[in-house]
C-alpha cells in the first residue's frame, strides 16, 4: 500500500498548519538557523555512518522511496488471481500456468507459479517461499531500525546544540553581540532535534513497518494459495480458505467477483468445447459436480 491522495492531502494541511504556528509568530526569523541545522543532522548523519554500512543506508532510502510510491496489490486483487490460477490449473493442467508467470506483477508469486510448473512439491514450495519470507522480513526490519535509530539521534544532537549555545553564550558574556547570535543556537537546535525525530524519522520508520506487514500478508496469501494449487485442492475449500485473510466487510463483494469470474471462464470453456467440437459440459451440472466434491 503506498501513499493515497488523502493522506498526501492530509500531510500537506498538517505541515501547512505547523509551519503556521510558527510563520505567523513576531519573531518567526527566530525559528531558521543554519548553525542549529547543520548540528542536527551532520550530527545525526554522521552516527548512522558510524554505526551502519554505507549501502545499508543507501538501501533504506530507496525502500523508504518504495513504501511512499510504489503501488501494492490488495488482499483482494491477490485472492482472486489465486482463484483464477485455480480454475485454470484444474481445467487446463498445471503447465498452463506457464502463461501467468509473465503476466504475474508480482515477483513472489511469479516465482511460485513456475515452482508449480516446474513440478515442486508442496513442501519444497513451502520451504523456498518460507525463507525468502523470513529474510525480506529481516531486510526490512535493518532499514526500519535505520531511521529508528536516526529517530533517536536527532533530539540529542539537538541537546547538544543546546550545550555549543550556552557555551557560546558564556564566551560573550557582557556583549549583547554575541548573545544574541548564540541564543538562537541554543533553543532552535533543541527545537530542529525534537521536530527530525518525531515528524520526519520516527513516521518513515512506522511507515516501513507497515508496509512490511502488509506485504508480508500479501506473501502469506499467496503461499497458501499456491500450495492448495499444487494440490489441487477444490476451488469452493480454497476460496473459503483465502477469504479468512480478507475483512469481513469486502467477503460479500469478493465472493459475488469470485461468481462472476467462474461464470466467465465455464462460458469459455463451453465456447472454446464447441469450436473443437467436443461436447461442452453444461454449466449447472458442472456447478453441481464441483459442489459435490
Amino acid at each position: 500500500m503506498r501513499m493515497t491522495l488523502l493522506n498526501l492531502i492530509g500531510f500537506i494541511i498538517c505541515t501547512a498548519i505547523l509551519l503556521a504556528s510558527f510563520i505567523f509568530d513576531e519573531n518567526q526569523a527566530l525559528y531558521f538557523n543554519t548553525v542549529a541545522l547543520m548540528i542536527v543532522l551532520g550530527g545525526t548523519f554522521g552516527v548512522m555512518f558510524l554505526s551502519y554500512p554505507a549501502q545499508r543506508i543507501f538501501s533504506a532510502f530507496i525502500v523508504m522511496r518504495r513504501t511512499y510510491l510504489a503501488n501494492l496489490p490488495t488482499e483482494a486483487e491477490i485472492v482472486n488471481a489465486l482463484l483464477d490460477f485455480a480454475l485454470k490449473s484444474k481445467y487446463d493442467g498445471v503447465l498452463s500456468l506457464e502463461e501467468e508467470t509473465d503476466r504475474s506483477t508480482t515477483l513472489f508469486l511469479k516465482d511460485g507459479l513456475n515452482m508449480i510448473v516446474d513440478g515442486y512439491q508442496s513442501d519444497e514450495i513451502r520451504d523456498v517461499l518460507g525463507t525468502e519470507m523470513h529474510f525480506f522480513r529481516q531486510r526490512r526490519e535493518q532499514s526500519e531500525r535505520i531511521f529508528r535509530s536516526m529517530a533517536k539521534a536527532a533530539p540529542a544532537f539537538g541537546l547538544i546544540g543546546s550545550v555549543i549555545g550556552l557555551m557560546g553564550m558564556l564566551t560573550g558574556v557582557g556583549d549583547a553581540g554575541v548573545i544574541i547570535k548564540t541564543i538562537p543556537v541554543a533553543l532552535v537546535s533543541t527545537l530542529y532535534g525534537i521536530l527530525f525525530g518525531s515528524f520526519i524519522f520516527t513516521p518513515i520508520a512506522e511507515s516501513i513497518y507497515s508496509r512490511t506487514q502488509s506485504e508480508l500478508l500479501l506473501a502469506n496469501v499467496i503461499l497458501n494459495g499456491l500450495i492448495a494449487i499444487n494440490n489441487e485442492q477444490d476451488t469452493y475449500k480454497l476460496e473459503k480458505k483465502l477469504c479468512s485473510f480478507l475483512t469481513p466487510a469486502v467477503r460479500p463483494i469478493h465472493e459475488k467477483s469470485f461468481q462472476d469470474l467462474r461464470r466467465q471462464y465455464f462460458v469459455m470453456k463451453q465456447q472454446k468445447g464447441k469450436k473443437e467440437g467436443t461436447p461442452a459440459i453444461p454449466l449447472i451440472e458442472r456447478t453441481k459436480g464441483k459442489r459435490g466434491k
